[in-house]
């Protein structure tokens, strides 16, 4: 048999597969509710794709609730509460319980909130602030900025180094779910257990894990948590972050920001702060309403849904990725930086790759989107809700013509 018949037979069977993994898929009816074209977009762990629905409801809000109610939305459409009803909505997705989470401003500011109110709970003799060193660089930067605002010291340190780094003057660990770059899962429960062993606050950034793998902020007893709501929340472009305080610390967290919204009594207009009780303290000033209720309708796709079936499809996914880029892609052409055992894997594949940067522009002028870290990963996110079995072939099939258009770099002279 020749290695053209080989490669053909190999085709049949994973195309083959991939239709029968479709069919047995008890989450391919979520793929109707969003708005998709016959590519592969597998970049949702950058920005997820549109519901269908969302266009009309946006529509709603701003022809009826700001062009006839105007300022009487505020109450008669549950403008002033939306922060904390929608994480309420967001809640179960991240494994917490009602009133934790507030919504509102961009990951970046409630980064800073976090940090700073984990110091200052900390309390007094504990100057030092670990930062996950591989972390995504506004972490790291907003974490230097509240070190300097608080007179602590940063501690770079690689995640699976935490538990050695940790100490008497650690105050606060500032951590990564999944890792941006890798793909990388990092063990949330463990790592915060030993945060806690050493008298500190954990603090997790949940960006690339909240809407594709089960977190359990409550279970495991996480301090105050960060994400986004625009990559598998599929909240839009912009979509307003989200802040987690448990309610252990609800009464202490003491915001570097304290903004009217959060004010016990905020029509008082009084000088002096007093804040308000539970996760409405996270909030600061008014919120971005439109973006708000955007993400609030693209919730809707979360209805019925369990966090423990999307996980599982996700991993079944990637699995499935690898094994087409193995038998599709010429030996040593791509090597997988994403770990291969499930509990350390999150919802993407990443292969470095040289000549990434060509690679994954002429995969997007064939219809398969990922994207690219500098300077040599591809990155491929499966957003389990409407990514197919079949998506995942065609990406792999289709990377293999790519690179077979792509001279091999030879070694080097």
């Amino acid at each position: 048999m020749s290695e053209t018949t080989t490669t053909t037979t190999a085709a049949d069977s994973l195309r083959a597969r991939a239709a029968r993994l479709d069919a047995a898929d008890p989450l391919a009816a979520r793929r109707d509710l969003f708005a998709l074209d016959d590519g592969v977009y597998l970049d949702g762990n950058s920005l997820g794709a549109l519901p269908v629905h969302v266009p009309a409801r946006v529509q709603d809000v701003l022809t009826r609730q700001w062009g006839e109610l105007r300022i009487r939305s505020w109450d008669e459409s549950g403008w002033w509460t939306a922060p904390e009803r929608i994480g309420d909505r967001i809640a179960p997705l991240v494994g917490a319980a009602a009133g934790r989470i507030v919504v509102g401003d961009s990951t970046s500011v409630n980064v800073f909130k976090a940090v700073v109110a984990a110091a200052r709970i900390a309390g007094e003799g504990r100057d030092e602030i670990l930062v996950d060193a591989t972390t995504f660089p506004t972490d790291g930067y907003i974490a230097a900025s509240a070190a300097r605002l608080t007179g602590h010291r940063i501690v770079p340190v690689d995640p699976a180094d935490v538990p050695s780094a940790l100490g008497p003057r650690t105050a606060v660990a500032l951590l990564n779910h999944v890792d941006y770059r890798s793909g990388r899962l990092h063990d949330l429960p463990g790592l915060t257990a030993a945060v806690h062993a050493a008298g500190a606050l954990a603090v997790w950034d949940l960006c690339h894990s909240a809407g594709a793998l089960p977190v359990g902020l409550d279970e495991h007893g996480v301090d105050l948590a960060v994400g986004c709501t625009y990559k598998y929340l599929n909240g839009g472009p912009g979509a307003p972050a989200y802040l987690y305080v448990a309610e252990r610390h609800q009464a202490a967290f003491d915001s570097p920001l304290p903004g009217w919204n959060s004010h016990a009594d905020p029509f008082g207009m009084t000088p002096g702060y007093a804040p308000a009780d539970g996760s409405v303290r996270g909030r600061v000033g008014t919120p971005d309403i439109v973006s708000m209720l955007t993400l609030e309708a693209a919730l809707d796709v979360w209805d019925g849904v369990e966090v423990a079936a999307v996980r599982a499809k996700s991993l079944a996914l990637t699995d499935f990725f690898l094994e087409c880029v193995e038998a599709y892609v010429p030996a040593g052409r791509v090597t997988s930086v994403t770990p291969a055992a499930h509990a350390e894997r999150g919802s993407q594949v990443a292969l470095r790759c040289d000549a990434a940067e060509p690679v994954m522009r002429r995969l997007i002028e064939r219809g398969v989107v990922g994207d690219l870290r500098r300077p040599d990963v591809l990155r491929f996110g499966f957003t389990p809700l409407y990514v197919t079995f079949a998506d995942a072939e065609r990406a792999a099939r289709v990377l293999a013509e790519v690179l077979g258009e792509i001279p091999s770099p030879g070694p080097a002279a």
